[in-house]
């Protein structure tokens, strides 16, 4: 099923320059209509006490559950720190051919790694960790490609070596 728009839902506090970047940005590399949507997703339900994180799966599961099409893409948005059992914390999770995906802000500001405050690489990270996510829910798996946004991250300075496009292998396969 062809998808008709990515509704992008706020989880937790999440600063409205982030999502309105977002509603600009994915719909130019997706050529698919953003919207933004409220629903209510229960983080709480996500903390985990010993890790003082956010189990990115139960977001997830949450996220799925709203009632929509199936050719509806949602993209989660939150800052808090995510995570699965295995890693020790990710940038984000989607489901693989599925409809919905989260995104955490929260590990890439500069100011976590203590460095000072820069928008503009901080909005281009948002970018691409959406795409990844969103391109995970197109089916697509991780790229070898390192330049490719499905290049799997699992640290700052991937994120930042990857581009926010797709690689042309990856590209064709989208919807």
């Amino acid at each position: 099923m062809t998808p008709v728009r990515i509704d992008i839902v706020p989880v937790g506090r999440i600063a409205a320059a982030v999502v309105e970047y977002l509603q600009l940005v994915l719909p130019e590399t997706l050529n698919l209509p953003c919207r933004l949507r409220h629903a209510t997703i229960d983080i709480r339900r996500a903390y985990d006490d010993r890790r003082r994180q956010y189990r990115s799966r139960e977001i997830l599961t949450q996220l799925a559950d709203l009632d929509e099409a199936d050719e509806v893409k949602i993209l989660g948005v939150t800052d808090v720190d995510l995570f699965i059992p295995v890693l020790t914390f990710v940038f984000g999770e989607a489901q693989l051919g599925g409809r919905a995906a989260v995104v955490s802000v929260h590990r890439l500001r500069q100011e976590f790694y203590g460095l000072p405050p820069d928008e503009k690489l901080f909005l281009e990270r948002c970018e691409k960790e959406a795409l990844h996510e969103l391109g995970h829910t197109f089916g697509l798996v991780h790229c070898r490609r390192l330049g490719c946004v499905m290049h799997f991250s699992n640290s700052i300075a991937e994120v930042d070596l990857k581009s926010s496009t797709f690689c042309p292998s990856c590209a064709r396969r989208l919807p």
